[in-house]
């Protein structure tokens, strides 16, 4: 066999290969998104669903993965894309228009001034993200009711879940995250978290191997040692000397025992006696926890069924 021959022999197999480890990753993600959705409703029959696209890997995800599920969804629904467009130096206001038409996705483009207000409020060395967030979701709550959006989807994943988890514990004083599913700050609006159960690492696999045309944040995303960074570089580094951890924190955020912590607001202590019987195991709390086996890492096996395989997944409630 010639050298061409044998060099065309190894890049079928290569490519083949891809072929294979992109389509377990497209099914893995898919199956996680179609948890999300029915473990917390997230869509229902009829909704219009406003999906908030960034030019950032996470939210090009969602898109593609929503719209892959409302191809084969039980349910009907419709998406409009939406983008704000900050009116960022440099910001490449082609690209996104260029990518939803080739989709054939109907959409919408907000332009909106914040990056001027955001440089003349917050003081030269400070961080933008917080009046940044605010001056943004005024503006989408409001284009949500301008295009009669029911949902307005948000593309935040596992990994953003914990870093505020970590955040609020280690700064705020507080026990929580980002929940998958809220109404929004005006009231009139359901905000929902379809990447809640996906790994950030997958996303980025699926955007490389998807190609798709990332637009940087040139406001917050250039600003260096940000408390959310230190955060994500912590369990990135736990993620790789520990495996299993960073699964086994966010498994635990579905599984809370009010009566084994301390806010006497949430479960009522002032209340137990000798008459109460054993709650939740009563002093276990206190032995050596047990500990789990490893987690299964989903590259070596997958761990259930494609979203195209159980599509009852969702159903009208």
């Amino acid at each position: 066999m010639s050298e061409q021959a044998i060099s065309e022999q190894d890049s079928s197999v290569q490519t083949a290969k891809q072929v294979y480890n992109f389509n377990k990753l497209h099914k893995r993600l898919r199956r996680h998104v179609g948890e999300a959705i029915a473990d917390f409703n997230m869509i229902e029959d009829g909704d219009r669903v406003m999906v908030c696209l960034s030019g950032g890997k996470d939210s090009y995800a969602m898109l593609d993965i929503l719209l892959n599920l409302k191809a084969h969804a039980p349910i009907n629904f419709d998406i409009i894309a939406v983008n704000l467009d900050q009116k960022q130096p440099g910001f490449p206001e082609h690209v996104l228009p260029a990518y939803l038409d080739q989709l054939g996705v109907e959409y919408k483009i907000v332009e909106e001034d914040t990056y001027s207000i955001v440089m003349d409020k917050v003081p030269e060395g400070k961080t933008t993200c917080s009046l940044c967030s605010r001056l943004r979701r005024g503006i989408l709550y409001r284009t949500a009711t301008e295009l009669g959006a029911t949902k307005i989807a948000l593309g935040h994943h596992r990994d953003d879940i914990l870093e505020t988890l970590l955040l609020n514990m280690f700064y705020g004083g507080t026990m929580k995250s980002m929940p998958p599913k809220l109404v929004s700050d005006n009231g009139k609006h359901v905000v929902i978290r379809p990447l809640a159960y996906c790994k950030e690492k997958d996303l980025v696999r699926f955007a490389e191997a998807r190609k798709f045309p990332i637009i940087p944040c040139n406001l917050c995303g250039s600003q260096e040692n940000l408390q959310r960074q230190a955060i994500k570089n912590m369990l990135q580094d736990w993620d790789k000397r520990f495996p299993g951890r960073i699964e086994s924190m966010f498994r635990s955020l579905q599984n809370l025992v009010p009566s084994h912590l301390l806010d006497h607001q949430q479960f009522d202590f002032k209340s137990i006696n000798s008459d109460s019987g054993v709650i939740d195991g009563g002093d276990i709390g206190f032995d050596k926890p047990e500990v789990a086996p490893r987690f299964i890492d989903e590259d070596e096996e997958d761990a259930g069924p494609a979203l195209g395989e159980r599509l009852d997944i969702i159903e009208v409630k």
